[in-house]
């Protein structure tokens, strides 16, 4: 028996960039539904949140400052912290809104007292 020998033909710049070019789309895919699109989305719902601020909310800062919205401006807000003291933040600096009236949680008074 003759041992037969094929001539394979060389690999086109066609299949070159196809072997390139749809993985590529696919990390980029997954990157933009994975990491992108829910990050744009927590921005739009900040952005509405912060948006929605009114007198007599209770908002807590970034930095951990919890009072109740006193003044609203057009960028600040005036926030009682204790009675008598008023500050003015920034609004994107809220990064929460508890609503009127709505309290601390039990979990946080009891950490709290201890």
């Amino acid at each position: 028996m003759e041992g037969f020998v094929y001539a394979q033909a060389a690999p086109g710049v066609f299949d070159m960039l196809n072997s390139l070019i749809i993985p590529t789309m696919l990390i980029i895919g997954i990157m933009y539904f994975l990491m992108i699109r829910p990050q744009q989305k927590r921005l739009k719902e900040h952005r509405d949140m912060v948006a929605g601020i009114r007198r007599g909310d209770t908002i807590v800062t970034s930095g951990g400052i919890i009072g109740k919205v006193v003044k609203v401006e057009d960028n600040e807000l005036q926030v009682e912290i204790a009675d008598g003291v008023k500050i003015k933040v920034v609004r994107s600096t809220v990064s929460e809104v508890r609503g009127k009236g709505e309290a601390t949680p039990p979990a946080a008074k009891a950490k709290a007292a201890s």
